[in-house]
């Protein structure tokens, strides 16, 4: 893959990454003062750092963050966020874990053309580092989750 191929994909994650902060942003505040709503406060501040690494990393390259991520992507993420909110915390958490499962999907093929093309090995760790994150961010809403639903033959 090329330089500009690569910042493209680059820009694709950063565009995601800012989506799911004001994403976390909207849902912290739907279910603020609570332990829920700490955690997603929490995790926007994880995806902040995602966009951070990876507008730097495009600017080394010397690529542009792409102007319709910062614009769009905020405005997407924070209106989905309210809406799938006011569908429960189920549904909230059940929407993420889509979210995450993407976002993971999408690191692990952008790693492995990375590992095959011997590429860039800070963007590698950063990426993996980003990955583990979502994966992290799966789990925890999956264990929520688990917890909410009624337990089987009782």
């Amino acid at each position: 893959m090329d330089k500009e191929q690569l910042i493209s994909k680059l820009n694709w994650f950063y565009s995601l990454e800012l989506n799911q902060v004001d994403l976390y942003i909207a849902q912290s505040r739907t279910f603020e003062g609570t332990y829920i709503g700490q955690a997603f406060e929490r995790i926007a501040y994880i995806e902040q750092q995602h966009v951070d690494n990876i507008a730097e990393k495009i600017k080394e390259m010397g690529g542009i963050p792409t102007k319709t991520g910062d614009v769009i992507s905020p405005i997407i993420g924070s209106i989905a966020g309210k809406l799938i909110s006011f569908s429960g915390l189920k549904n909230t958490l059940k929407a993420n874990i889509l979210i995450e499962h993407k976002a993971m999907k999408d690191y692990k093929d952008l790693i492995e053309a990375i590992k095959l093309e011997n590429q860039d090995q800070e963007l590698l760790k950063i990426l993996q580092n980003n990955h583990v994150d979502e994966d992290l961010h799966t789990a925890w809403f999956s264990e929520k989750l688990n917890e909410l639903q009624p337990e089987k033959g009782l």
